[in-house]
């Protein structure tokens, strides 16, 4: 079975940074687009970040510069490091892959920026 499991949220104080894992079963990473998006509280889910099959990489404007999406084959594991966190940021984080048409997504994690 194809799933996704999303972990390493937390609470952070502004400035901080965490590193969100998203670990893949039931299929290879890398042979699919893997993104991260996130839902705020009465906002709707935004994406921020995209890893192609290829490696390329792309952000959301609200997170460029501060995040980073990155991919280790070996682990079938997707990350996103997250820099300078502003209060702004939170929110649940999934991670998601179209897997053969079918969009699976992760459970989510909750990231909190707060002082």
């Amino acid at each position: 079975d194809v799933q996704l499991q999303a972990s390493g949220g937390g609470v952070v104080q502004p400035g901080g940074s965490l590193r969100l894992s998203c670990a893949a079963s039931g299929f290879t990473a890398s042979s699919y687009v893997v993104t991260w998006a996130r839902q705020a509280p009465g906002k709707e889910r935004e994406l921020v970040a995209t890893i192609s099959k290829r490696g390329s990489t792309d952000y959301s404007d609200s997170v460029k510069g501060r995040f980073t999406i990155s991919r280790d084959d070996a682990k079938n594991t997707v990350y996103l490091q997250m820099n300078n966190l502003k209060p702004e940021d939170t929110a649940v984080y999934y991670c998601n892959s179209q897997v053969r048409f079918v969009p699976y997504w992760g459970q989510g994690t909750l990231v909190t920026v707060s002082s």
